[in-house]
């Protein structure tokens, strides 16, 4: 079995794994003021927040190309891939996971599969790794499909953003429309549900209670079992920092990784946003 995992540019990944040759990424634009951007190509993350400010409007985000997800793979199959995977953002909050799924027709000579991750990021990119490494130790496509699986049930991320806007009016917070004329007495804390959506969580009433409520939240979730604890921020490093003091202080001891939004989720969540999110190791 030779194979190539396929993932998308909100994942999280290491140096290392960026240069490894099995492993590719389909760029997402970014749109500000009907100008198009690719982060990493002409667009660095601060100049993303800096255009961010300077505009009128909020930026918006598109789906990666479906047809250069296809030319990949007729590439990969004329490089001797027999096997693919494809981790993107979640299907909750895109419409690419449902868009791409009659592309296993096309290839018939590729043994492909493109489950639902329902996280982004961090999570992501270490879900990219473990099947790598998995594929690498000798397992079976298929039992790599199931100990993915098993990854993705257990992965999830909470969220709390400075302004609801930018999710509301993307279109990726499901039930956050009624929040927008109370935000002045609420700090909602939102969450990646069962099916990917962003969803509102719960409700708090200032921002330190609500970090507070994080560290409860994920101190409650990696009670039962072993897990990578990532927390991720958009320009928000100070609060990235308290909440790794909170998590500390509460006796946390494991390591946690810090690692940045990118700018199509930023986009989405923008400028002042702290997350935490989890999946299991196995």
């Amino acid at each position: 079995m030779k194979l190539a995992v396929i993932t998308d540019s909100t994942a999280t990944l290491p140096t290392d794994l960026k240069q490894d040759k099995a492993i590719f990424s389909l760029d997402i634009p970014v749109i500000i003021d009907d100008e198009t951007y690719f982060e990493g190509r002409n667009l660095s993350i601060d100049d993303f927040y800096q255009k961010m400010a300077d505009s009128q409007n909020l930026p918006k985000t598109s789906q990666p190309s479906l047809s250069e997800l296809d030319n990949l793979l007729g590439l990969l199959s004329s490089k001797g891939y027999t096997h693919v995977i494809g981790l993107f953002l979640a299907g909750g909050i895109s419409g690419f996971w449902q868009n791409i799924q009659f592309l296993a027709e096309e290839h018939p000579e590729i043994e492909m599969a493109f489950p639902d991750s329902k996280i982004t990021s961090a999570p992501l990119g270490s879900m990219v790794k473990n099947v790598l490494d998995w594929s690498r130790q000798g397992m079976t496509f298929q039992a790599i499909l199931n100990k993915l699986q098993e990854q993705i049930d257990g992965t999830t991320a909470f969220i709390m953003v400075d302004d609801l806007n930018h999710l509301v009016k993307g279109g990726r917070l499901s039930n956050g429309s009624a929040l927008l004329g109370n935000l002045l007495s609420i700090k909602p804390i939102l969450r990646f549900d069962e099916e990917g959506k962003i969803v509102v969580y719960e409700k708090v009433r200032t921002e330190k209670k609500a970090m507070k409520r994080l560290v409860e939240i994920l101190n409650d979730l990696i009670a039962d079992g072993q897990y990578n604890v990532f927390i991720i921020h958009s320009k928000a490093q100070d609060k990235a920092d308290y909440l790794k003091r909170l998590l500390q202080d509460s006796g946390y001891q494991y390591d946690i990784e810090e690692v940045h939004f990118g700018a199509v989720i930023a986009t989405h969540l923008g400028e002042g946003a702290i997350a935490f999110g989890v999946t299991p190791r196995l």
